[in-house]
């Protein structure tokens, strides 16, 4: 399979999402963690902001609207989200430190484990009740406390037990914030990185991506919101003490799709014909079916240079999801359907897509990377 020069491919184990807290556990003595394949500084306390929404190229083509992120962007390191690069996909693979194969959160909708529908990963809807047994492995937070590591996790009191929550990011003491509270959030944060000798503090933001979604990444509304991001990253940094190393990066990047760009399957029934399930994001869609050989050479015909379409089987050689979990297989489409430029791929039966201005999910680098800011002045 031929991989278009417009896309690029996660780089798991050198520098991908997935990477990052196996790395701050290479500095903390986490058993397994052996080597630090990002070059962090070495440190006792790391706080690790994540932005939804903040892909690389958009930071970079926005450098000048911001204080603390251009001065820090220029240490910067590059890394891959997952496939697809997604808000569950992405934060499972940081919460667990494993791969999209390993740890079989497939998407922002997928096909729910045994059954015949798709569940939302985000939401939990249609999704299993069990959700250790949906994910088993330790995460990267249980790792962490399991070596004596403090571990606290800030953010929205809704997230607190949700099931993206449970199966990603378990592990860490949960502080419920309101989002819209940036002196609780840095308090609690502050409170957090100063406790026990090692530790680490994950704190989560939202507003860029909900805003992206809602306007586009284009619109002056999503660049006060990443000027709001950046004061509050600056106060964050200023109130935390000079030993503590504070990371910034994103989940995914994200690029404006107009509804003229989209192709919708109900104008070409073809696309839907042999289909059983019909799941992901417009971006990306995974098709559930039993004769996948079929549905991709129609997909194929019709989508043309608009998309690239490939079978599961493809998609795994080609290390789209990392090292595949036999048992975790069929959580990913028969038939992935990656699209290329602006394009996406909807449907009139989910009224609420057609509304997203920003959309992510493919293999564009502007959709797949995210930066890694790292401030240590204590090192500096």
């Amino acid at each position: 399979m031929q991989i278009p020069d417009d896309f690029i491919l996660p780089r798991y184990g050198h520098s991908a999402l997935s990477d990052l807290l196996p790395s701050i556990g290479a500095h903390l003595g986490v058993p397994g963690c052996d080597r630090d394949v990002l070059g962090l500084p070495s440190a006792e306390s790391y706080v690790v902001l994540l932005v939804d929404g903040l892909g690389d190229q958009l930071l970079r083509q926005s450098l000048q609207h911001t204080e603390y992120f251009s001065e820090v962007y220029g240490d910067a390191v590059r890394l891959t989200s997952g496939v697809p690069s997604t808000t569950a996909t992405s934060l499972t693979c940081l919460g667990t430190g494993l791969v999209p194969g390993q740890h079989g959160t497939a998407g922002y909708s997928f096909r729910a484990p045994g059954c015949s529908h798709a569940m939302n990963a985000l939401t939990w809807e249609g999704g299993p009740d069990d959700l250790l047994g949906f994910q088993p492995k330790a995460t990267m937070f249980e790792r962490l406390a399991a070596a004596g590591v403090t571990v606290t996790s800030v953010g929205l009191e809704r997230f607190a037990g949700s099931g993206l929550t449970t199966t990603a990011l378990r592990g860490p003491r949960f502080v419920g914030v309101d989002e819209l509270d940036h002196p609780a959030r840095i308090e609690a944060s502050v409170a957090a990185s100063r406790e026990g000798s090692r530790n680490v503090v994950y704190v989560y933001e939202r507003t860029l991506d909900h805003t992206g979604h809602g306007k586009g990444v284009a619109s002056q509304e999503w660049l006060d919101a990443l000027t709001s991001i950046d004061g509050f990253a600056a106060q964050l940094r200023e109130a935390l003490d000079d030993q503590v190393c504070l990371l910034v990066t994103g989940d995914h990047g994200m690029i404006d799709v107009s509804a003229e760009r989209h192709v919708l399957v109900e104008d070409s029934p073809a696309l839907l014909q042999g289909v059983d399930v019909f799941a992901g994001e417009g971006r990306l869609r995974q098709l559930w079916t039993s004769e996948p050989g079929a549905v991709q050479r129609r997909w194929e015909a019709e989508l043309g240079e608009r998309a690239l379409v490939v079978s599961r089987v493809q998609a795994v050689e080609a290390g789209w999801f990392g090292p595949m979990d036999a048992s975790l297989r069929d959580r990913f489409g028969d038939v992935l359907v990656a699209m290329r430029d602006d394009w996406a791929v909807m449907t009139r039966a989910l009224p609420r897509e057609l509304g997203l201005v920003g959309q992510h999910g493919s293999l564009t680098p502007a959709e797949m990377q995210v930066p890694l800011l790292v401030d240590h002045p204590a090192s500096w």
